[in-house]
């Protein structure tokens, strides 16, 4: 049997699992009655979802047919599919993973990944979600960037502390390129998601408030991340060099956790 057809019945077997473990009740159906099992029918599956109960049933049955994204977004909607379970449908079927979804600006990490910075004691660290809100940092970060714990919830977005707080202007050297290579980095990961990122306060707020950003945000620069030296100049500990590098999560993929570890001169 070939990867292909291997994949087809694997996506087959999956979807016919979980629509055998779907409560009818879930998807506004009336309940399995005595003399139905529990689990959605094929052809209920196939109403909700827009598609014919042919179709379907070769979909569970692997047959050689080529779903569209938007027909197993559809599935994945009526299954009641988590992410993780609607990205492996997708990559099944030969799909590229779903962007991640932003996160809202409040949340802060988890708690494991605020142990993790923890751990990191020595080494300023910070995690950030996918609008770039910092939500976790150590006692090193602290120390490295003190307003990051006095300043108001909605401003603890990275690119809003670059391109408005004066003490990161001072602290960075080389402000001007680092400024923008950031918002390069920041439309790089944003990718299909670009579009609901812009609209959101921070950006709306920085194009207002910062007229290095909104020339920036004119250039359309993209780059993707590197680990590289960083510079500082701190206003105590005088000039501070690092190497930055940047670590995900496995159960957290969106979520970024940053790393600074000393450099030599």
């Amino acid at each position: 049997m070939s990867t292909a057809a291997e994949r087809r019945a694997e996506l087959g077997s999956f979807l016919r699992a979980r629509r055998a473990g779907l409560d009818p009740t879930a998807v506004g159906l009336p309940p399995a009655g005595p003399r139905r099992r529990g689990g959605l029918r094929r052809e209920e599956v196939a109403t909700l979802s827009g598609v014919s109960a042919t179709w379907y049933t070769w979909l569970e049955q692997g047959r050689d047919i080529q779903p569209s994204r938007q027909v197993l977004d559809a599935l994945a909607r009526c299954l009641r599919l988590t992410g993780t379970e609607h990205a492996y449908v997708l990559s099944l079927a030969g799909y590229t993973p779903l962007p991640s979804a932003a996160e809202p600006s409040d949340q802060e990490a988890p708690g494991h990944v605020r142990r993790l910075l923890d751990a990191l004691a020595g080494f300023p660290a910070y995690a950030i979600a996918p609008d770039w809100t910092i939500t976790g940092w150590n006692a090193a970060y602290a120390a490295l960037y003190p307003n990051v714990a006095g300043v108001a919830p909605a401003d603890r977005n990275l690119l809003w502390l670059v391109f408005t707080d004066p003490y990161v202007r001072d602290l960075l050297p080389d402000w001007e390129t680092t400024s923008r290579r950031f918002l390069a980095e920041f439309r790089a990961e944003a990718g299909p998601r670009l579009g609901d990122l812009a609209r959101s306060p921070v950006i709306q707020r920085l194009l207002r408030a910062s007229a290095p950003f909104r020339d920036a945000w004119q250039d359309h620069r993209i780059e993707g991340f590197a680990s590289r030296q960083r510079v500082f100049h701190h206003p105590a500990q005088g000039v501070l060099r690092y190497e930055h590098h940047r670590l995900a999560p496995a159960d957290h993929p969106d979520l970024h956790v940053v790393i600074y570890t000393p450099a030599a001169p």
